[in-house]
């Protein structure tokens, strides 16, 4: 893989990579038939991680590391290290599909409720054709499912790997199981995006998109399922901002 110029927020490394960027190095991926493992930060997983180090583990040992949202981009601009932009996790899968579908790449789905996930799937196949689908599953499994499943996606023929789960559970299946996942090509945890295609939810208009307020929209649509997330995580998110901008104040003075 290409080198990556990377930066560091809250000790976490960043890659500095446009949507473009990212595409191209997954292209690249399938081509020298190479395994990319592909997480986002943004927000809320930036908070977990700190009392997490499984998390922790996996996200920074990931081959790609996106910022999935205007505050991670906002607050690499405040400490100075800037990102080019957001690369948004349901953009990137949307354009992903469709490469696939110009390329012949298969694709595996897993994640989400069974309806959920049958939804992405018939909508793939009829936007596209049923030949970019390699397979899918629901994300509902115990922890003796796990090597069993991490096998049914690899036996797929799968080039590309999309996962709807939620973090941290996302991110460590991937890291246990990256060993039996290592036939594929690039590996990628699309959080809610699955909720989106199917329907079930709506993306927030393009302005709230650009102005980083999505996430807002996203509560006023599950209220009591984002309360935690969105009130408690983003709380701790600017305090660790805040933090890192003194942080790296000092540093700078000290030099």
């Amino acid at each position: 893989m290409k080198e990556i110029k990377r930066i560091r927020l809250y000790n976490i490394p960043v890659d500095v990579l446009t949507v473009q960027e990212t595409l191209n190095l997954v292209v690249d991926a399938i081509q020298e038939k190479k395994l990319i493992h592909h997480t986002v930060i943004n927000a809320g997983k930036i908070s977990l991680m700190q009392s997490d180090p499984e998390l922790y583990k996996s996200v920074v040992e990931a081959d790609i590391i996106n910022a999935d949202g205007m505050p991670v981009v906002w607050a690499s601009r405040l400490v100075g290290r800037p990102l080019p932009e957001r690369v948004n996790g349901t953009n990137l899968m949307e354009s992903l599909v469709d490469l696939a579908h110009k390329n012949g790449y298969k694709i595996f789905f897993f994640g989400a409720k069974e309806e959920i996930v049958k939804g992405v799937v018939d909508h793939y196949s009829k936007k596209y054709s049923p030949a970019v689908v390699a397979g899918y599953r629901n994300g509902y499994f115990g922890p003796n499912d796990e090597a069993n499943i991490a096998r049914q996606i690899r036996d797929s023929g799968a080039h590309i790997l999309f996962v709807a789960i939620s973090s941290p559970i996302k991110e460590n299946f991937l890291y246990r199981h990256k060993e039996i996942l290592n036939s594929l090509n690039f590996v990628m945890g699309v959080g809610g995006s699955f909720d989106v295609v199917a329907g079930l939810v709506s993306r927030a208009p393009v302005w709230m998109q650009n102005a980083g307020l999505e996430w807002f929209y996203r509560f006023l649509q599950e209220p009591r399922r984002m309360f935690r997330r969105y009130t408690v995580g983003n709380a701790h998110f600017i305090w660790l901002t805040m933090k890192e901008f003194y942080r790296i104040r000092i540093l700078k003075q000290a030099d």
